[in-house]
C-alpha cells in the first residue's frame, strides 16, 4: 500500500464520504476516488459499500483499517522525530489553547518569542476542544485538565486565578436583590466545571441566563448586562466594563497544564516557547495584558 493512498482511506473513513475527505484534504473529489480504487485493486475487492446512512467498511476494508493505522501512526512517529531534531530555531510551531488564554496570557508570551526567534511562526488553534498530539494536530497544547494519552509529556504550568464579574449596575443590584441578576454558565456537558457549582451555590435563586463553552462569549455577554460571571482573571480585568464583584470567598482557580507528545521533547523552537512562558508567568503582573 502507498501512503498517499492510505491517508486518503483513513480521511473517508473519518469523515463519511468521499467529498468530506476532499475537502479535508485539500484535493478534488476524483482524486479520492482514484485513490480508494487503487487500495480496491490492490486489494481485489471492495473496502467500502453504501447505504442510507453513507458508507460503511466492507470486511475486507475493516482488515484494512487496521494497517492503514498502523502505517499512518508509523509515519507520524517518523515525523515527530524529524521535527523534534530540528535544530534551527525556525519553521511553524502549532499551539493549540482556549481563545481567552492564546488572547491574554500566551500573546505575551508569544510576542516575546517571535522577537528573539523572528524565523519562528506560531500558529494558535483556539478551540476548547482536546486534540490529538500523537496525530500533530498542534506540537504544544494548554488546557485545564491534565492529559490522559500515552507518550505524552506534561506538567502543571500554573494555577489560573478565577473572580465574579459583572457590569456596575449588576454589581450594584447584587447587593439590593441578587435574585434579579441572571447567571452565566458554562454549556450543559461542562456543568460539571467547579466554578459552576460555586456560582450556584452562591446563588441559589438566581436564573441561568445564558450558558457558552466560550469564557470570551461569556465575558461580552456578561459586558451587555445579561448577568454575572465567573471568569478567568486575566479576562475578566481585561474586558473593559466589567468589575469584579466582591465574595466571601473566591471562585476555585484552575491549574493549567501543557503538554506534547515525547517524540517533540528535542524541538528547539518548543523549548524556546517553554522557557520565555517560565520566565513571564514566574510574575504574577505578567500574567494580566
Amino acid at each position: 500500500m502507498e501512503w498517499g493512498d492510505v491517508r486518503v482511506f483513513l480521511a473517508v473513513i473519518r469523515n463519511g464520504s468521499f467529498g468530506e475527505a476532499a475537502r479535508r484534504l485539500g484535493v478534488s473529489h476524483p482524486t479520492v476516488g482514484r485513490r480508494i480504487k487503487a487500495l480496491e485493486d490492490e486489494a481485489q475487492q471492495a473496502l467500502f459499500r453504501r447505504t442510507r446512512e453513507g458508507l460503511v467498511l466492507t470486511d475486507a476494508g475493516d482488515g484494512v483499517m487496521k494497517l492503514a493505522e498502523a502505517m499512518e501512526n508509523s509515519a507520524l512517529a517518523m515525523e515527530r522525530r524529524l521535527a523534534g531534531n530540528h535544530e534551527r530555531l525556525e519553521g511553524i510551531l502549532r499551539i493549540s489553547s482556549a481563545e481567552w488564554f492564546a488572547n491574554y496570557v500566551l500573546a505575551p508570551i508569544l510576542g516575546e518569542l517571535t522577537r528573539r526567534h523572528p524565523a519562528i511562526v506560531p500558529e494558535v488553534i483556539a478551540s476548547y476542544r482536546l486534540i490529538n498530539l500523537a496525530r500533530r494536530d498542534a506540537d504544544i497544547a494548554f488546557r485545564i485538565v491534565p492529559f490522559t494519552e500515552p507518550d505524552i509529556v506534561q506538567r502543571r504550568l500554573m494555577s489560573m486565578p478565577y473572580a465574579l464579574y459583572g457590569t456596575p449596575e449588576n454589581a450594584q443590584t447584587m447587593l439590593t436583590d441578587p435574585s434579579s441578576v441572571g447567571l452565566i454558565l458554562m454549556n450543559t456537558e461542562q456543568s460539571h466545571f467547579p466554578d459552576v457549582s460555586w456560582l450556584l451555590e452562591r446563588f441559589p435563586h438566581s436564573r441561568c441566563a445564558f450558558k457558552s463553552t466560550s469564557r470570551a462569549i461569556q465575558a461580552q455577554m456578561c459586558l451587555r448586562g445579561m448577568g454575572i460571571a465567573v471568569l478567568p482573571q486575566p479576562l475578566g480585568d481585561a474586558t473593559t466594563g466589567l468589575q469584579r464583584i466582591a465574595t466571601p470567598d473566591l471562585p476555585p482557580s484552575r491549574d493549567i497544564w501543557v503538554g506534547y507528545h515525547q517524540d517533540l521533547r528535542h524541538m528547539d523552537r518548543l523549548r524556546a516557547m517553554l522557557d520565555i512562558a517560565d520566565a513571564l508567568l514566574t510574575d504574577p503582573a505578567m500574567v494580566a495584558p
